[in-house]
């Protein structure tokens, strides 16, 4: 299958690169990025780097007709372009919204667009706090919350229009191996409020997972992230 990773510089998108490099279902990797993308390190032995494919956007709303071709075909895509909650804040919303929303909309019509296979999976890869009921006012940057939230409707609706399969992946703090502050971050979190937190490395397995086999649900809450994570592990 010829798959899309569209963020693929950002910390998340890099390491489902490197893991799609060595899934044999997976026969082309298109990484969309507005810098060029390299081969990531510590690639498994079975990887196979020849399998990536470094594609440079002007921006995620804008797509040339070059790029549209790249895309003819696509099984599937990742999305993962967003800013995040703690760099929202330096941001004008407007401009968090145009990153978050108009961005990941925009993309998802310009893959249609371009003649994609069938079926075509979507995953977006929002967060545990984002708030798809418009009338609530949720405790933690509500309006941000709000907007990732109005973000997944808009995607799940436009993708019913399109006739396209599509899901949500809802991570919690997001750790890394050998980064221990990230780790005591993730425990703290689930502490105070419940959430679990997942490795970077068992939300990338997961999201190739899905996109691969096919979606278990919709939407894929923290818990059943952690959940199918540990179900990849033992069988690994």
């Amino acid at each position: 299958m010829k798959l899309i990773i569209s963020g693929a510089t950002g910390f998340v998108a890099r390491e489902v690169i490197r893991q799609s490099l060595s899934r044999r279902e997976i026969t082309s990797v298109i990484a969309v990025a507005r810098k060029p993308v390299s081969i990531p390190d510590k690639l498994e032995d079975d990887a196979d780097p020849s399998k990536l494919k470094s594609v440079v956007v002007e921006d995620y709303d804008r797509y040339s007709e070059e790029t549209r071709k790249e895309f003819t075909g696509v099984a599937a895509c990742i999305w993962t372009v967003a800013i995040t909650p703690s760099k929202s804040k330096m941001y004008d919303f407007e401009e968090v919204r145009r990153v978050c929303q108009t961005f990941t909309l925009e993309g998802l019509k310009a893959m249609h667009q371009s003649g994609v296979s069938q079926p075509f999976r979507f995953l977006y890869m929002s967060g545990a706090a984002a708030e798809r009921d418009q009338s609530k006012s949720p405790r933690f940057q509500p309006e941000y919350s709000r907007m990732r939230g109005d973000t997944e409707n808009k995607v799940l609706a436009l993708a019913t229009e399109l006739d396209i399969e599509a899901t949500v992946a809802k991570p919690g703090f997001i750790t890394a191996p050998g980064e221990i502050l990230r780790s005591i971050t993730g425990t703290m979190i689930q502490w105070t409020v419940g959430i679990p937190s997942i490795s970077v490395v068992d939300l990338a397995a997961v999201m190739l997972d899905q996109v691969v086999n096919g979606f278990e649900k919709e939407p894929l809450t923290p818990e059943d992230l952690v959940r199918i994570g540990r179900n990849i592990s033992q069988r690994s």
